[in-house]
């Protein structure tokens, strides 16, 4: 089972969040884009939140298949797929095994060929310590993560160190954390990403130090429509650090498509309303 927002009406839009986070790091982007006009869809994927952590099922193609269940489920034929970090390669991956389901893809800070992981999460990844490192879960070790991800650390509030950590005191988000360790590939995307074809945006906080911009240029420069903007003082939780500047990019992108989206956000005007905050609400989605 899954627990996601169904939020707004119009074209839908699927967020898809990043490792070790929930739909909880949308928070700032559903209300802006569903008030714009679109269908809003957000979800804890397998493994993180409060859906499901089962054995198994952590494979890249293992959540693409599961992205594409979601929307058969809620009966939507296509979408604009906009995936943050982990999500973003999970989006990319649906783009390749099912072009037909994605419209265009916004990819924000996002995996698929290079990842500089933390000490405490690369040793999560070995079968020797793994279960200690994955043991390490006090609120103050997912305080000092998510912390280490802003380019501004003292923006993260207490509020969102409760929310990381709400479902990291689950009895089973151990074995989930090292079954997407183990089984999923960051590096999937290497060589891949020229057979996608759909529009694709790509945003990357300056200030990135878990997959650096350089990475992001270089997908960029691999895929055939494609732009490629920076998200100043940002760094890999760009959605959640500069929200209005994020939700500002990805409605010129939807609304207008790639040609206006600009390369020098500093030369742009931000998108002004209110940064929405949604909390989680417990719908549920069987999986197909």
């Amino acid at each position: 089972r899954l627990r996601y927002i169904d939020a707004g009406a119009g074209p839908a839009v699927l967020l898809i969040h990043g490792f070790g986070a929930s739909m909880y790091s949308w928070r700032y982007a559903i209300g802006p884009l569903a008030a714009a006009g679109y269908r809003v869809v957000a979800f804890d994927n397998r493994g993180f939140g409060f859906s499901d952590k089962p054995d198994s099922g952590y494979t890249n193609a293992a959540y693409a298949h599961l992205v594409v269940a979601l929307l058969d489920s809620l009966r939507i034929p296509d979408a604009v797929l906009v995936g943050h970090s982990m999500g973003g390669e999970i989006a990319a991956e649906v783009a390749l095994a099912h072009p037909e389901r994605v419209r265009a893809l916004a990819l924000i800070d996002a995996a698929g060929t290079e990842v500089h992981w933390p000490l405490l999460l690369r040793a999560a990844r070995w079968r020797v310590v793994g279960g200690i490192a994955s043991g390490l879960r006090g609120r103050a070790i997912t305080a000092r993560i998510l912390r280490g991800v802003y380019a501004d650390p003292t923006k993260v509030t207490t509020q969102d160190v409760d929310q990381y950590y709400a479902p990291v005191a689950e009895p089973d988000y151990g074995r989930a954390l090292q079954g997407v360790l183990r089984q999923f590939r960051f590096d999937a995307l290497r060589g891949q990403l020229s057979a996608i074809q759909v529009p694709t945006l790509l945003l990357w906080g300056t200030d990135d130090r878990l997959i650096p911009p350089s990475v992001g240029r270089r997908m960029a420069a691999e895929l055939p429509r494609a732009a490629f903007v920076f998200v100043p003082r940002a760094g890999h939780a760009a959605p959640e650090e500069q929200p209005d500047a994020v939700n500002h990019l990805l409605l010129t992108f939807l609304k207008e498509g790639l040609p206006t989206v600009p390369e020098n956000l500093a030369a742009t005007r931000i998108y002004s309303g209110p940064a929405q905050r949604l909390y989680f609400l417990n719908h549920m989605v069987e999986e197909l």
